[in-house]
């Protein structure tokens, strides 16, 4: 492992240990979790790994194969407000630790991720790994729980993504071979079993060969058109509400927003269309799941990436490529774009069988019309997997 060798190359010794945070899809359930709704999600076995050991002066010192800048500072001296780069989710999660658990020990230590950056969750993934190896060092242990909430700190309030807890969920909870359904108001969630009859699939990855960065996208605009639509909706219909930032479309009636969509300004009716139509499929997909039905589920995953491009407005010439191509592959049940869709990467549900002849085509059409990626578009065929081990 890459991560292992340059930090001996470093630290002229092995490194205590090496943890492992898997990388998520989202089937179903876009866009929907920073509005309290409900998701799915499966963790994969691709991922962050940190090799790691000890410094007993305090100092975090990080290094990533992915970005340059190397990470450092100490565990009783962070920067209260964000020094914008990679790093800051770090910072973030490391003060939100400090709110809850005494630390005096710091750690060193090289991050690799094993897929390139972009749809996959991968700040979480840092984020907790991080958390979990700084963690162990101190010999605390919060609960997974608590490294959600942490992990989610970081990134709403230090870094100043307004995500959701869909993320780190995922990569907490999820289990092999089963489909995380998530309440993301109350935090209930429960992996389900496919039937017995479900066909076999697989789970394919497909790169544009365009890093994106949450923070520089138009990640935190939807949010807020999404909490605009729910606060006009709730004034229209006399409904009680609070403040802003309180509100989210989880507690706005389905009915009130039929009633009123048509007083919205055109993209916050089209905002909440994608949420409202998106807490549905979810709701069917699980029992499409739970029968073996993944072609109903597949068809499912692909009105979810069509929302996404016609109500939510996401998607790079790119990524939505990649979705035409898959919705016309023969031996592909679903497939839209993974994480906020703006850059990034798809994710599909596929028939193992035609692995192959999938990926072939794929490859050829995107290259066909984006000739300048040849050298940085990627397909990956990945697995379900457990959730982060600590």
């Amino acid at each position: 492992m890459k991560c292992e060798e340059k930090f001996e190359e470093i630290y002229k010794h092995q490194p205590q240990d090496i943890a492992f945070c898997p990388y998520r899809i989202c089937p179903l359930g876009a866009h929907s979790d920073h509005q309290h709704g409900k998701v799915t999600g499966m963790a994969i076995n691709k991922g962050i790994h940190l090799a790691y050991g000890p410094k007993r002066n305090g100092v975090v010192e990080l290094v990533s194969l992915d970005f340059d800048k190397r990470a450092q500072f100490s565990v009783d001296r962070i920067p209260k407000s964000k020094e914008n780069d990679w790093a800051d989710y770090l910072r973030g999660a490391t003060l939100a630790l400090t709110k809850k658990y005494r630390l005096s020990v710091g750690l060193c230590g090289v991050i690799e991720g094993s897929l390139p950056v972009g749809g996959l969750s991968s700040s979480a993934a840092v984020t907790l790994v991080f958390l979990s190896a700084l963690c162990t060092v101190n010999n605390i242990h919060p609960s997974k729980k608590e490294l959600i909430e942490m992990s989610v700190y970081a990134e709403n309030e230090y870094v100043g993504v307004s995500s959701g807890t869909l993320d780190q969920s995922c990569e907490c909870y999820c289990k092999a071979n089963s489909l995380l359904y998530l309440d993301t108001e109350s935090g209930e969630f429960v992996n389900v079993e496919p039937n017995t009859n479900m066909p076999p699939y697989e789970i394919m990855i497909v790169f544009s060969g365009v890093e994106r960065t949450l923070a520089d996208s138009k990640f935190n605009m939807r949010v807020d058109e999404c909490k605009a639509a729910g606060y006009a909706l709730e004034a229209f219909s006399n409904s009680e509400y609070g403040k802003f930032k309180d509100t989210y479309l989880r507690d706005v009636p389905k009915e009130i927003f039929l009633k009123y969509k048509d007083r919205l300004p055109l993209n916050w009716a089209k905002r909440a269309e994608h949420w409202y139509t998106e807490f549905d499929r979810v709701e069917k997909g699980i029992e499409c799941w739970k029968n073996g039905d993944i072609n109903g589920f597949g068809n499912l995953v692909f009105e979810s990436g069509k929302s996404s491009i016609e109500n939510y407005e996401t998607g790079s010439p790119e990524l939505k490529k990649i979705y035409d191509i898959l919705k016309n592959v023969d031996g592909v049940y679903g497939g839209r774009f993974s994480g906020a869709g703006f850059k990034g990467c798809c994710m599909a549900l596929i028939n193992p069988e035609y692995k192959n002849k999938i990926a072939q085509k794929v490859q050829t059409e995107y290259l066909e019309s984006f000739p300048q990626y040849s050298d940085k578009m990627q397909i990956e065929f990945c697995y379900s997997v457990d959730g982060i081990e600590y």
